[in-house]
């Protein structure tokens, strides 16, 4: 059974999800993620509790990169002492594709929505990565509920 939900990302835990993938296919944003948690106010969630799923497509439609960032960061002694500080740097739109690809295998801190904007915030083993994308509506498609 196939479920799908439309304008629900409140009603999902992205925090730890896996990217297995992230695509721009016409004007839609594609994250391919496992790991994500469904929570109990899903309308598809026929449980009382928290359940994930893997294989979970999240379409952010018509969308436009506002913003992608590999986030700066600091670096200190065992003292506590600043050693350097690596600042904030934009990724171009002609390395978005690339940049993707790098970010599979990569997890998930959180996703915020404020109206249609998105704020993705990915992390890699060492730093992270800012995404804010403008769109209309988000769909989220799976196939299966796991117990957690």
């Amino acid at each position: 059974m196939k479920f799908t939900t439309i304008n629900e990302l409140q009603n999902f835990d992205f925090h730890d999800a896996n990217i297995n993938g992230i695509r721009f296919s016409l004007d839609n944003l594609i994250l391919h993620l496992d790991n994500v948690k469904i929570l109990p106010t899903n309308t598809t969630n026929r449980d009382i509790r928290t359940m994930r799923t893997n294989n979970l497509f999240l379409t952010l439609e018509k969308s436009s990169i506002i913003k992608f960032i590999n986030e700066g960061y600091k670096i200190y002694d065992p003292n506590g002492k600043l050693m350097s500080t690596v600042e904030d740097s934009p990724i171009s739109e002609e390395n978005y594709k690339k940049a993707f690809e790098d970010l599979a295998s990569c997890t998930i801190n959180n996703i915020e929505q404020n109206d249609n904007i998105y704020t993705i915030s990915i992390d890699t083993e060492d730093h992270t990565y800012l995404l804010c994308v403008k769109c209309q509506r988000n769909l989220e498609d799976w196939d299966k509920y796991f117990n957690l």
